[in-house]
């Protein structure tokens, strides 16, 4: 590195919001109640998408176990059910905590 350079500590910019992002965001305003978050063509796709959403495949519901998700077939609309139900990683708080 030369004397002309100039090093500027600069951090990224964050992440783009996303569809998933904001599905995300929605559920975890609203914890613990369901919400329909996707219509799929097929059982599989709706199954698929159910299964992304638990296992956190897709980085907006992690980490894993953080959303529960299931698909219901209902009349013949493919739909995916998801809620949040917290980080898996954190225990509870139990008691009356200092807020």
């Amino acid at each position: 590195m030369t004397a002309a350079q100039v090093v500027e500590f600069l951090g990224p910019p964050p992440p783009a919001e996303t569809k998933h992002s904001r599905i995300a965001s929605a559920l975890r305003a609203r914890p613990g109640e369901w919400a329909v978050v996707h219509r799929a063509d097929t059982v599989t796709r709706a199954a698929s998408a159910a299964q992304a959403i638990r296992s956190a495949k897709l980085a907006a519901y992690g980490p894993a176990g953080a959303f529960q998700a299931v698909s219901r077939t209902v009349d013949t609309e493919h739909r995916v059910y998801a809620r949040f139900v917290g980080d898996p990683r954190r225990p509870p708080v139990v008691g009356g905590g200092a807020q």
